[in-house]
């Protein structure tokens, strides 16, 4: 559904100012403006293409949100931004919910989406791609938060670009360079045994799980697997691994990085050691990442939806993007309490 605003010429110039977009919890970017003077370089944007076609059409855009988490509620927040920045608060809408979790929840929003005709959705996590995909074949579709699109939309043989009417961008850190953080910090001489504890009903977490098992495994640990189906046998599955093995890594995963509360509460006390997939589990349990920047991640899928929105680019033919910088993090709290040296190349998560 396009909007039309009709532009009133009058005999003087109209100057409009483009604010940033409210906090994440708001469900519209709608919001009152003042006149300013414009300064040369809002001049020069105003009269781009870009800014031009927004001036001319507003834009609806539904977002889905997997579930609430840090991280996915910076990518969120990046994304709005970066739309609000190109289109001005008045030419753009977004509506914005969050799934709590629920896949069916998911599909329900997405229907909501389709059902309105908005002119692009934006499917903030695996669960929220897969509904979308499934919800329409027409509306534009850009996913965020997303580790593997095509683990995720079960294509055999992905090479980057998914096609048809989807896009996005990837949250996946290099997973050699990870398992060669978790062999740099504890040797496999001195910490044999491996936990790998993520969540069997996310198909981008068990791919990380597999991909990481064969590294580790080249180097001469023995790897072995937790995997639970939901929060609910979590502290089950997350004890039972505290107390087999040496060290534990939870890839990017979101039922895991929701509860890092009950994971921190078993494996902290038992002294085993955590290597985390992203930042908001190192800093929940963890106590070194390599980690990325998800509100960085979501302002370049914001990018993309500009393209897409002003037909720039073909979202068909657009392969997935991925974060451009990576930075090797540690938890302070954790380091500590578990006796751990960590190397100058590092930097401290912010408590």
């Amino acid at each position: 559904m396009k909007k039309r605003i009709l532009a009133a010429l009058t005999a003087g110039c109209l100057a409009v100012s483009l604010a940033g977009c409210g906090g994440a919890g708001s469900s519209s970017a709608a919001a009152d403006t003042g006149e300013a003077a414009q300064t040369p370089a809002e001049t020069e944007t105003a009269e781009s293409p870009a800014a031009g076609d927004a001036a001319a059409a507003g834009y609806t855009i539904g977002i889905c949100q997997q579930q609430p988490h840090e991280a996915l509620d910076a990518a969120t927040q990046g994304f709005k931004d970066a739309l609000v920045e190109a289109f001005g608060e008045d030419g753009i809408t977004f509506d914005e919910q969050n799934a709590q979790g629920d896949s069916n929840t998911c599909s329900t929003i997405i229907n909501g989406f389709v059902s309105g005709g908005y002119d692009l959705i934006m499917a903030n996590g695996s669960s929220a791609l897969q509904a979308a995909a499934a919800g329409t074949a027409d509306i534009p579709i850009l996913g965020t938060s997303v580790t593997e699109y095509g683990v995720a939309l079960g294509i055999d043989g992905f090479d980057g670009t998914v096609g048809g009417n989807v896009s996005g961008t990837s949250d996946l850190a290099p997973l050699d360079q990870q398992a060669q953080m978790l062999a740099d910090f504890f040797p496999a001489d001195q910490y044999p045994t491996v936990g790998m504890l993520y969540c069997s009903a996310e198909p981008n977490s068990a791919y990380q799980v597999e991909q990481v098992t064969g590294y580790l495994t080249e180097m001469g640990y023995t790897v072995e697997d937790y995997s639970f189906s939901d929060s609910n046998d979590l502290a089950t599955i997350a004890t039972n691994a505290s107390t087999s093995c040496d060290v534990i890594y939870i890839p990017t995963d979101n039922t895991a990085a929701s509860n890092t509360e009950i994971i921190q509460n078993i494996c902290l006390p038992a002294g085993v050691p955590i290597i985390a997939g992203e930042q908001g589990i190192c800093s929940g349990c963890g106590v070194a990442t390599l980690s990325i920047s998800y509100y960085d991640l979501g302002y370049a899928t914001g990018e993309m939806a500009v393209k897409v929105l002003t037909g720039e680019a073909d979202i068909s033919a657009m392969p997935i993007e991925y974060a451009p910088n990576f930075t090797k993090m540690y938890n302070p709290g954790n380091c500590e309490a578990l006796g751990i040296t960590v190397p100058d190349d590092y930097v401290a998560i912010e408590e």
